[in-house]
């Protein structure tokens, strides 16, 4: 399995966080439509996201819910077109729920900063610092930790859970 270290958090000031962001990656970010359908599983979670080509990414993941970065362990299977595995799975697992976002991602180091706009939920931030296979959880949190001081994260704005979560309270 893949793993990362992950926090999300609140955003105050969405101007200066794209600001710092921009600065940061050296660049203006990447846009990306994201549609995330979220499937009942016994452990874990089951996602498959498609992107506005009907491209999709299957992704199964293990993550605590505490807030702060945590590790983040996970597997993503591409399909050229989601629709078929999106019936497939909606039939065999059932549906726990849909998240809707507006993407811009910077790439800064080996961390992926994203900027999102959930639909019915507002405007937050995701760090997920990729560890290489010889990484500790200790160097990726410092990473998250490092970057959250340097983008002006509080970590009264830091949330536990996911998107999904919070959309289902």
């Amino acid at each position: 399995m893949m793993r990362n270290v992950e926090i999300k958090a609140k955003i105050r000031n969405l101007q200066g966080i794209v600001s710092k962001a921009k600065q940061l990656s050296k660049s203006d970010g990447e846009f990306i439509k994201q549609d995330d359908i979220f499937f009942k599983v016994p452990q874990g979670r089951l996602k498959l996201r498609t992107y506005e080509n009907k491209a999709a990414d299957l992704i199964f993941y293990n993550r605590p819910d505490g807030d702060g970065p945590k590790l983040s362990e996970y597997q993503i299977c591409k399909f050229e077109e989601g629709s078929q595995i999106s019936s497939l799975l909606s039939q065999a697992l059932g549906v726990k729920g849909q998240v809707k976002k507006d993407r811009l991602l910077f790439l800064v180091g080996q961390t992926r900063v994203h900027i999102d706009h959930v639909e019915d939920l507002g405007d937050y931030m995701e760090l997920e610092v990729v560890l290489s296979e010889d990484q500790t959880l200790e160097q990726g949190q410092e990473i998250a930790e490092k970057l959250m001081a340097e983008l002006g994260v509080e970590k009264s704005d830091l949330i536990s859970g996911a998107y999904m979560d919070l959309l289902l309270k």
